[in-house]
């Protein structure tokens, strides 16, 4: 049994500069037995602080921490019966790979045999058995993970924990060895809390997702359900790329007004925004739902502005287009096939059944 509880624990640290800091504002939440769980979110958000307090490399301030049944508040790392990769690795250069994987359990007085056997499971689950008499030196920085990920394995704790493992390597062997860490989760069939700044790695990952920022939990769901349904502008705007645009538009009836374009509310608002009436609010709606004109057959609900293009970018499967409007840059995600080039008058089409509304104020999901 490996589950992890928060009871509103709070992490406090003293700077010679700012004075009192709050790493960690009364976050309270439950990773499930077996859960893959990623905490995302801006530098100094307090999602790498969150992961050294399971750890026990950081003691929390106020609240409880369980693992299992156990509170763990005053308990050792050693004692937590949880590993940990960090993102540089952490082998010793003069050591092989496999007295990397062992050292450990040697640490432990594990049996010579229970360590050969551990060691060469490990290095099979990660396909790096050729690599066992080599030096870290020799090995490429995806190898090096796996080593990093592997000394983890061999210690068959309750709990892996990743802090942004994936930093050091780069962008197509991070695409690989996220494939990978989705699999290894699979075959243990162990509870995994993994921190990252990426979003995409959070949302291919994740079963759930815990969305952070200034020490305060936003938001903790599915990527689908962070994705569909944002609790407010700020994971509206973190989740997603490009992020949503925001447009301040004011409620007048059944339409929005946003300078001199007007809008038709969908049906789904009309009643939220009978008090909202004569008011601003927010409309956040996705690139990728905003299409050019020539290629949105498929859009039910559509509004259709003229738009001066200022940048196109091709990427192949699809064209970023770029244009000022309503004193922001808005950028939509248009098919391949458009043919809307640098300096167009465009006409662009908005998907209105997509929309999201926030309150001007509090910036929260209406």
């Amino acid at each position: 049994m490996a589950k992890i509880v928060f009871e509103h624990i709070t992490k406090e640290f003293i700077d010679e500069k700012r004075g009192k800091v709050r790493a960690v504002d009364d976050a309270s939440f439950t990773i499930d037995d077996k859960e893959f769980m990623v905490f995302v979110g801006p530098s100094g958000c307090g999602k790498t602080t969150s992961l050294r307090m399971i750890a026990g490399l950081e003691k929390q301030t106020m609240g409880n921490i369980y693992i299992g049944d156990t509170l763990v508040n005053n308990l050792h790392p050693k004692e937590r019966d949880i590993a940990m990769v960090f993102q540089d690795y952490a082998l010793y250069p003069h050591m092989t790979i496999y007295e990397n994987l062992s050292f450990g359990l040697r640490n432990l007085k594990t049996p010579k045999d229970e360590i050969d056997r551990k060691v060469k499971r490990a290095a099979e689950i990660l396909s790096i058995e050729d690599l066992l008499d080599r030096k870290p030196r020799e090995l490429s920085g995806g190898q090096r993970q796996r080593v990093a990920v592997g000394r983890a394995i061999v210690r068959n704790p309750k709990v892996f924990l990743f802090d942004e493992p994936l930093s050091n390597l780069d962008a197509k062997l991070r695409v690989q060895m996220r494939i990978e860490i989705a699999e290894l989760h699979k075959k243990l069939g162990t509870t995994i809390v993994y921190v990252t700044h990426d979003q995409v790695e959070a949302m291919t990952l994740g079963q759930r997702i815990v969305v952070m920022n200034k020490g305060v939990i936003q938001q903790i769901a599915s990527p689908d359900e962070l994705y569909n349904s944002p609790v407010n502008m700020f994971v509206a705007g973190f989740i997603g790329a490009p992020s949503m645009n925001f447009i301040q538009c004011k409620v007048d009836n059944d339409r929005f007004i946003a300078e001199d374009i007007y809008l038709p509310i969908p049906e789904k608002f009309l009643k939220a925004m009978s008090k909202y009436q004569s008011k601003d609010i927010i409309m956040g709606i996705r690139p990728e739902d905003i299409h050019d004109e020539k290629y949105s057959q498929t859009v039910k609900n559509k509004s259709e502005i003229m738009a001066n293009i200022k940048v196109v970018e091709k990427l192949g499967s699809e064209n970023l287009l770029y244009f000022d409007k309503w004193g922001n840059t808005i950028t939509a995600r248009v098919s391949s096939k458009s043919k809307i080039v640098y300096g167009d008058k465009a006409k662009i089409v908005f998907d209105m059944d997509k929309i999201h509304i926030f309150d001007k104020e509090t910036e929260m999901a209406i």
